[in-house]
């Protein structure tokens, strides 16, 4: 995330309330939306441990 409360925390990462809210709210324009829209989709559905996963099996790099 960019910014705020939650600035540096993958969006996968983010507590659902507070997708949930966004999503409640509106998404931002652009590809910050997008891509907290398709998290809450995600989550949604149930599918987060896809991407927790995934993310596992390719750490970051420094």
């Amino acid at each position: 995330m960019p910014f705020g409360k939650y600035e540096g925390y993958y969006l996968i990462d983010l507590p659902e309330y507070y997708v949930v809210w966004y999503s409640n709210k509106g998404f931002p324009k652009g590809q910050l939306g997008e891509q907290l829209q398709l998290v809450y989709e995600l989550k949604l559905n149930g599918l987060e441990e896809l991407v927790r996963n995934i993310k596992k099996q390719y750490p970051e790099r420094d």
